[in-house]
Order: structure tokens, then sequence, then C-alpha cells
């Protein structure tokens, strides 16, 4: 039987997905004219994988039942936003070069959310 989606697991996928709205519009309008095209588009690159990944959020939690490898799903998908996009967004702004290998972590974190959520589909009711 599927459980209902605690308040605060809902609320932290509707602020990842608003927020994910906010950085697109702030690096297409704030931004834009402030920094050169490559850094803009690692900004973009960091708000797609935001958004992207807000969505995989979403999904995980309205189509896997509430398991072990859902919960790490939704962890994983949730740390690769922080790192991965979050090291992009500080990137694009000018933070020194060797925050970078912070992005690959994230990108791992993605990949194993996309386990995970393949594992929680499996078992789904």
């Amino acid at each position: 039987m599927r459980q209902p989606v605690s308040g605060g697991l809902a609320a932290l996928i509707a602020l990842l997905g608003g927020s994910a709205v906010i950085a697109g519009a702030f690096g297409a309008h704030a931004l834009r004219g402030s920094l050169d095209d490559a850094h803009l588009a690692i900004w973009k690159t960091g708000v797609d994988y935001h958004f992207w990944h807000s969505l995989a959020l979403l999904g995980a939690v309205v189509g896997a039942s509430a398991t072990r490898a859902r919960h790490v799903a939704v962890v994983l998908f949730t740390a690769g936003i922080v790192l991965f996009s979050g090291s992009l967004y500080a990137l694009a702004l000018g933070a020194p070069r060797f925050l970078g290998i912070i992005t690959p972590v994230g990108g791992v974190a993605f990949v194993a959310g996309w386990i995970a959520l393949a594992l929680a589909l499996r078992r789904r009711d």
C-alpha cells in the first residue's frame, strides 16, 4: 500500500523546484551582462541539472513506494543538486577553481540516485 508523502519531503521538493526557477531567472536576467558567455553557460548547466533532478525527486516520491531505495534516491538527488549545481553556481560567480572538485561528486550522486530510483521502482507494488 502506498504511503502518503510527508509534508517535509513535499516541501523540500517544492523548494528545490522553485529555487531552480529562481536560479534560471536570476541567470537570464540579473547575470546577463555581468558574466561572460562561458560563465553563463556554466550557470545554465547548473540550472538544468537542478531543475531536472527536482523533477526526478517528484517522480521518485510519486512513483515509488516508500522503501529504503526511494529514501536513498531522494537523499542522493538532493545531495547532487547541492553539490553539482551548487558548485557550478559558485564557479560561474567566480569561486576559486579548486571548488570544481566538488562538481563530479555531485554527478556521482545523481547517477547513484538514478540507480536507487530504478531499484525502488522495480520493487514497487
